[in-house]
């Protein structure tokens, strides 16, 4: 068994990781505090090719395998959660899911953009009564002689203040629940189709989050992603990569936070030593190492299965919610370490803490992953 990464795998994180050091990391507080979408961040992002990593060349990608991949979303976490996920859902939810079930046209039209970062792309499957139950799609595609009309109401649908392309779910044979739903292809600018500003969230700001009102927005029968009913098929799909890159976001938010913890713990003084010789902070540094470490053998055994496997639902759901709540864990012990230093507004682990708090719930909450864990384990 080898649990080295390989040379190549090892050039690209450290690319990544000097780009995060150096351009990403200094912007993280003010993309925070202005939540205000990056998009000059991301322009320089996608000249590297991360908005497209797993992408085959061909259609304007990087061609990483997976494990690449999540070693680049944590690298950018560290620098700031927004960018990552930013990058992520353009990867995971969007780009894969048109290479993997896309046309020819569809391609031609949308993947190269998407890769390359000349379009953003968004994910709407989320609605106020779909979000851990996704089967439960209100947002309707009804059929004539003309192709689609698509009806209803998405929420919280990240990079949507950004995106050019929006992969939608929709009921196109009500009461099927996932049996009856398909994915289509709306371009951002659809008529009927109106962004919504949500309401302002506790952390990962600036990620460009929207709700989407559609207004009897026609699109034509060669929108759809796949086959009619495929959606939520592929919507589940999507988001084994999803998570996996979730898992890898909330590794770097852990790790910065760690970083921050540990520069505090040997740093500052406390009695006439530094506080990291007392045995109370080494424990909780000790016990943030080891978990982190943990979560990062499973994210990087969920990316591994990825890129092996047609599914990697059990190690993805086991990666997010692993991951998710160490990184939690981690900036909760960061913040007791840094004490009044860390609590005050605008410290780097105050935004941190905020910011890892998400990956708990989007993407399936921990209750849903430890849903889908139990059942593939009973299966």
């Amino acid at each position: 068994m080898i649990l080295e990464i390989s040379p190549e795998q090892k050039a690209f994180q450290q690319t990544v990781e000097q780009f995060a050091t150096d351009r990403v990391r200094p912007q993280a507080a003010a993309i925070d505090e202005d939540a205000a979408f990056p998009r000059e961040l991301i322009r320089e992002a996608a000249r590297l090719g991360l908005m497209g990593m797993t992408i085959a060349p061909p259609w304007g990608g990087g061609g990483r395998d997976y494990v690449s991949y999540a070693l680049g979303i944590e690298a950018l976490a560290r620098g700031s959660a927004v960018v990552a996920v930013i990058a992520a859902v353009n990867n995971s939810l969007v780009g894969e899911p048109l290479e993997e079930f896309g046309s020819d046209s569809q391609k031609e039209q949308w993947l190269r953009r998407i890769a390359i970062g000349e379009s953003i792309g968004s994910f709407a499957l989320s609605e106020e009564h779909a979000g851990s139950d996704a089967a439960n799609q209100q947002t309707v595609a009804r059929l004539d002689e003309r192709g689609y009309v698509i009806s209803g109401r998405k929420v919280w649908v990240a990079n949507a203040e950004a995106a050019d392309l929006v992969v939608v779910f929709a009921a196109t044979e009500p009461g099927l629940r996932g049996r009856g739903v398909s994915a289509f292809l709306v371009p951002i600018d659809a008529p009927g189709l109106s962004r919504v500003t949500t309401a302002d969230s506790l952390g990962v700001r600036g990620l460009g989050c929207m709700d989407l009102e559609f207004h009897d927005v026609r699109v034509g029968t060669d929108a759809l992603l796949g086959a009619a009913g495929d959606g939520f098929r592929i919507a589940m799909w999507a988001l084994d990569g999803g998570r996996v890159a979730i898992a890898a976001q909330a590794l770097g938010v852990g790790q910065a936070a760690l970083d921050e913890a540990l520069h505090h713990a040997r740093t500052h003084e406390a009695f006439g030593q530094p506080i990291g010789n007392y045995q109370a902070i080494q424990w909780m540094l000790a016990d943030m190492a080891t978990e982190l470490d943990a979560a990062r053998m499973l994210t990087l055994k969920a990316a591994d299965s990825r890129q092996r496997h047609a599914r990697a639902t059990l190690d993805a759901s086991m990666a997010k919610l692993f991951a998710s709540e160490a990184a939690h864990h981690a900036a909760d012990k960061a913040m007791q370490i840094l004490a009044s230093k860390g609590y005050r507004r605008g410290s780097v682990v105050e935004r941190l803490f905020r910011d890892v708090r998400a990956t708990e719930i989007y993407q399936g909450t921990s209750e849903v992953q430890r849903m889908v864990i139990a059942e593939q384990i009973l299966q």
